[in-house]
């Protein structure tokens, strides 16, 4: 593990900016994912589902095998509840972690300085700390309905814009807002984009989707994919393809 390493904006291979999302409820079927792909990916994502049924056995487990963890729990709290959450995933090992950014420049400053705290302390590897802009299943009916007006892209550079302010690394965000988000926050904030579909794919529960070829062009730093890796009937072909997809877009 690197030595409180601080983060410059990553730019690896492209196997190595594909997240694989184990939105799954099963040790079982993680292990077998994991063996398949950890050699084929860079990062694996542990939700809200993976992460109640196992907890941070389901993080120890991906890392045995090899594999990368992007700890998607999304906290939302008062500062502190937030910074000490943040801190146990630091000590994990996990090499992203996320918040909600509406939940407070204070919020996200705590924890920015708490995470870079214990990492100083224990000598641990610094996290990617990022923080959710507006979820890729929202729409613009979806944000007036909870009290936000004016367009999503404007909520979305407003909460990137609080998010670097906090010392945070970067966004979770839909590719359709980067260039917006690029202008605002520059070329080393790191963006990640879930709601990547291959052209071949359903939207499911996504509204603001894009394929892997377009979120590249877009200049997106890491893309999250789930059901069309996990769905495949060959998960490792359908991964490779979405590489392949990437690397033509960015030659």
């Amino acid at each position: 593990m690197a030595s409180n390493l601080e983060l410059v904006r990553p730019h690896g291979s492209m196997r190595e900016r594909l997240i694989v999302a184990l939105d799954v409820g099963d040790l079982g079927e993680v292990k077998e994912l994991v063996k398949l792909l950890a050699s084929e990916v860079g990062m694996f994502k542990v939700g809200k589902q993976l992460f109640t049924h196992a907890g941070p056995q389901a993080v120890r487990l991906i890392q045995e095998l090899g594999g990368e963890v992007f700890l998607d729990l999304k906290f939302h709290d008062i500062p502190n509840t937030v910074a000490k959450a943040a801190v146990e995933a630091t000590r994990l090992g996990v090499k992203m972690f996320n918040v909600h950014a509406s939940g407070s420049l204070e919020m996200m400053r705590a924890t920015a300085k708490e995470a870079r705290r214990v990492c100083h302390q224990q000598n641990l590897r610094k996290p990617i700390m990022l923080a959710v802009t507006v979820l890729t299943s929202l729409n613009q009916d979806d944000l007036k309905r909870v009290g936000v007006d004016g367009r999503v892209a404007d909520q979305v550079v407003r909460l990137a814009l609080l998010t670097k302010e906090a010392g945070m690394d970067g966004v979770v965000a839909s590719p359709h807002e980067v260039a917006d988000i690029r202008s605002a926050c520059g070329r080393r904030f790191v963006i990640v984009t879930p709601g990547i579909r291959p052209r071949d794919a359903g939207r499911n529960d996504q509204q603001r989707v894009m394929t892997p070829a377009d979120a590249i062009q877009a200049s997106v730093d890491y893309i999250v994919v789930g059901r069309p890796i996990l769905a495949a009937k060959d998960p490792v072909a359908a991964a490779r393809k979405i590489i392949a997809e990437m690397q033509g877009a960015g030659r």
